[in-house]
């Protein structure tokens, strides 16, 4: 979504757009200097009701009163104006208090949209930009009739005191934004982004501006593609002669229409798009899909295009898919709002594409598997419409069961996040990520930003919020399959039973690769297939039935291996011989997995010249389909992760004691006071990390050689020397001498390392790992935990979550992958204190969090024994972030 226009007002460069509750939105900026009369006549225009409970009086309405409202800097004083058609509709403002901590909040709403959350939206907005500024809390005055106003403040989301005085209220409250004030402007996103695409999934009335009688051209084969689909509601064709379309009478323009159009879909050429647009908002529509090119994918021109594009949408409070798109589809109601070459079937299934090339190619692949849609969106270059919008929409769609994106770039990861994790302990997301090869193209200055690339990232993201990622449009679309059709496994046990040893041995190994197990059958089940199968035959798992194998042999070893309690899932293999043909299996395999009534989920590989046989196609079948062993074993390893995923616990970030964040920001305020970034000294790193109450070894710092000498007696020989040069690698550059057991030792290190040096006790035994953290400049603060030492990026291994850290995260973090052998003992050490590691990647989250300034730090090594873990070499990189004063980033 973008946040500004070039044609708008000076002021509006930090221009924010919020929905309201009925779907409308409305665009939020600072009021300029020029802004000085539409403020008056926004007050002129209020009711002397309005007037009076904000200014608690009937204030003269001139220059004067305006003028403390206009261009402010937002230190001392911040204010914002509610836009819609170009009209100015409300007003928010704060004047700092003496105290500095807070700041008198006011605020005031045209009387026609008072009751449509528009206080409330402004009060986010405001409280956001005054935290930026350090202000900790607002008061207002309120008079007490002033009803409404009272209760913007107390549903916001803050912890309110109210004191009555004299027929006034007054409102304290802090600002800071809680957990309890997230979620509740969660809540408001979601029902006003649900409102606000109604008109795309359920409009009544369409409107193809664009529409051409001429065959080929996109507007008239999307006009067509909508009669043809049967849309329930009406259609109407706009062109500029207002030529019939396909026998049905045309208009010149929306306007015309002289009846309500819920969605407009716009396929004119790129420069008169904007016109298009704004006509069709001048008549009313309030949701446009711009299908036309020529916007931000083809430059800086491009872009000020789309953002006048944007712009217009915005002044009358609509939403836009697109442009540069496929278009939409919802197939129950027969809305092809597409120029694809064929309509969707109908079904369950929720599709996002951000590419509409590629969309097109998954409908076809997804036709292939007779695979049915709920709906499909195109969102193109996604100037307004995102996939976290159309998440908040499928979460409440009951006719969607499973939802498919396609992603290439990501807008607000971490809304991303948050909005996932709510969908997808309802429904399965699947995400299909491009564009991930280029991450090591950022310099990393750490082993932690080594790490933690972004496609390491999106991995992190994924798996705190229950996305199931698939590597190929193959695989989403075999997925797809799988979860539209069959039920969860409930564990990673796999019965195999093919009719071709071959087969069977290439499906155990891609089980295996894929996250599964193929477990031993119990003896009851193996004495049943005997009973079933010639002697040669193989009763192990995978199950070969040998290639005499006929329709009765499946249909009467299926149903022994599904009631094996030993088995999770069945994959089943046929490969046509002679003496059994495709549909006569195929028909026994439905037939069996149809009585058996099995709630495991059953996968069928036919591999027939002729494709897979109609018996195990379509709606009714009882079993998901696939064209190889390998394409069932992927799709059911991502049923088996999201099984694993739904059982896990959601855990909670716990409250940390010993953290003294104001220390921390002192050290790392001053080390930026004239620079944008810097490595922290020895001396700066270890405040900063004491201050979060990390465990860190004893050291010294020396300036001379015999200064070193004595920081060694104090510690105890043996000790360690290292380089006090700011962000060194130490060892790379020889800035580190080991085990120093005497004086001379220790002057010869200084001598050949150079003063000054860090002098630190020589840690004996332990397990050597890595702990860090990295902002990344897309997803935030990332916390790594793996093997340490020297060979850190060659071992791997590392595990990365997205911050802040829930207990669960950190247990797995601390006892899973390469770090959980190494903590739990590797090859006979003992075990590492685990809990005091999962102390530490706590508080390197609560830091990563709390100091946005640290965009690298690295613990490496980090010795981890039995009773507790000590970090011996820290390096810490801090950086001037970009101010957001928008509750956007949240």
């Amino acid at each position: 979504m973008l946040s500004s226009t070039p044609e708008a007002p000076a002021g509006a460069a930090d221009a924010t757009d919020v929905i309201l509750r009925d779907g409308s939105t409305l665009r939020l900026r600072a009021p300029a200097h020029e802004d000085a009369g539409a403020l008056l006549a926004f007050f002129g225009a209020l009711s002397e009701r309005s007037r009076y409970l904000r200014f608690h009086g009937s204030p003269r309405l001139d220059r004067a009163l305006v003028e403390s409202y206009l261009d402010p800097d937002w230190l001392e004083r911040g204010a914002l104006v509610g836009m819609l058609d170009d009209r100015i509709v409300a007003l928010g403002n704060y004047v700092r208090l003496r105290d500095r901590t807070g700041a008198e909040a006011a605020f005031v709403v045209a009387d026609e949209l008072q009751g449509h959350g528009v206080g409330t939206r402004l009060l986010e907005q405001l409280a956001a930009r005054a935290a930026a500024e350090g202000i900790e809390r607002f008061v207002a005055e309120v008079m007490a009739a002033n009803v409404q106003m009272l209760s913007v403040f107390t549903n916001a989301g803050f912890e309110v005191a109210r004191e009555l005085e004299s027929g006034e209220i007054e409102v304290r409250f802090p600002i800071a934004a809680t957990n309890g004030f997230r979620a509740r402007v969660d809540e408001r996103d979601h029902l006003g982004v649900v409102a606000s695409l109604r008109p795309f999934f359920e409009p009544e009335s369409v409107a193809v501006i664009g529409a051409s009688r001429r065959r080929g051209s996109i507007g008239g084969e999307l006009f067509r593609n909508m009669l043809d689909a049967d849309f329930a509601g009406s259609v109407y064709p706009v062109n500029r002669k207002a030529e019939p379309v396909a026998g049905v009478h045309a208009y010149h323009s929306v306007g015309e229409i002289g009846r309500p159009v819920d969605l407009a879909v716009v396929c004119v050429p790129g420069g008169q798009v904007v016109d298009a647009a704004q006509s069709a908002l001048r008549a009313g529509v309030r949701a446009l899909c711009v299908i036309s090119s020529g916007f931000a994918e083809m430059g800086a021109g491009g872009r000020a295009l789309q953002e006048q594009l944007l712009a217009a949408v915005r002044a009358h409070g609509g939403r836009l898919v697109g442009p540069n798109c496929l278009g939409v589809a919802a197939p129950v109601i027969g809305l092809n709002a597409t120029f694809a070459p064929r309509a969707l079937p109908p079904g369950r299934i929720a599709l996002s594409s951000q590419s509409g090339a590629l969309g097109l190619a998954l409908l076809e692949k997804a036709a292939e598997r007779n695979l049915g849609f709920s709906s499909f969106v195109s969102i193109g270059n996604k100037a307004d419409v995102s996939s976290n919008d159309l998440l908040e929409w499928w979460e409440e769609d009951e006719g969607s069961d499973v939802v498919l994106l396609y992603l290439e770039s990501f807008g607000n990861p971490r809304k991303f996040g948050r909005l996932a994790r709510r969908v997808a302990r309802r429904k399965p997301v699947l995400a299909l990520k491009a564009g991930t090869t280029g991450a090591g193209a950022r310099a990393a200055g750490s082993h932690t930003a080594a790490l933690a690339g972004s496609d390491v990232a999106i991995d992190a993201l994924f798996r705190d919020a229950g996305v199931l990622r698939p590597r190929s449009l193959e695989e989403l679309v075999d997925a797809a399959a799988l979860f539209s059709s069959q039920p969860l496994p409930s564990g990673r046990r796999v019965g195999v039973v093919t009719n071709a040893g071959g087969l069977g041995i290439l499906c155990a190994d891609a089980c295996e690769s894929s996250g599964l197990e193929l477990p031993a059958l119990s003896e009851q089940t193996r004495e049943a297939l005997a009973g079933h199968l010639p002697l040669e035959a193989s009763v192990a798992n995978p199950v070969d039935l040998l290639g005499s194998a006929t329709a009765a042999t499946y249909e009467a070893v299926l149903p022994l291996l599904l009631a094996d309690p030993h088995v999770d899932a069945l994959i089943v293999l046929f490969v046509p011989p002679a003496v059994a043909g495709a549909d006569d299996v195929a028909g026994a395999i439905h037939r069996a997995v149809a009585s058996a009534a099995t709630e495991k989920p059953v996968l069928a590989v036919v591999m027939s010249a002729d494709g897979t046989p109609a018996a195990l196609l379509g709606p009714g079948s009882p079993v998901a389909t696939f064209p190889y062993p390998e394409s069932a074993a992927r799709a059911l390893g991502l049923a088996a992760e999201r099984a694993d995923w739904l059982r896990r616990p959601a855990g909670s970030v716990p409250a940390l004691e010993d953290v003294d964040v104001e220390a921390a920001r002192r050290v790392v305020t001053a080390a930026l006071a004239g620079a944008s970034e810097a490595w922290l000294r020895p001396q700066e790193t270890r405040a900063v990390l004491e201050a979060f109450g990390l465990p860190l070894v004893p050291e010294r710092v020396a300036t001379t050689a015999e200064g070193a000498v004595e920081a060694a007696r104090q510690l105890g020989f043996p000790v360690v020397v290292k380089s006090s040069a700011a962000g060194a690698h130490k060892t790379e550059s020889g800035g580190v001498a080991l085990d120093l057991g005497d004086a001379e030792a220790v002057r010869a290190a200084v001598e050949r390392i150079g003063a000054p040096v860090v002098v630190q006790p020589q840690i004996e035994g332990g397990a050597e790992l890595l702990a860090g953290v990295v902002q990344d400049p897309v997803f935030g603060p990332l916390v790594a935990f793996g093997p340490g030492g020297v060979l850190t990026e060659l071992i791997g291994g590392a595990g990365i979550r997205t911050a802040p850290l829930t207990d669960v995260d950190a247990e797995e973090l601390v006892r899973e992958g390469k770090a959980g052998i190494l903590v739990a003992g590797f090859r006979g050490a003992p075990p590492a204190d685990a809990s005091a590691l999962v102390d530490l990647v706590h508080r390197l989250g609560r830091l990563a969090e709390d100091l946005p300034e640290v965009v690298e730090l690295d613990l490496n090594p980090v010795i981890a024994r039995e009773d507790g873990c000590l970090a011996v070499d820290a390096r810490v990189r801090v950086k001037v972030p970009p101010v957001s004063r928008s509750v956007k980033g949240w």
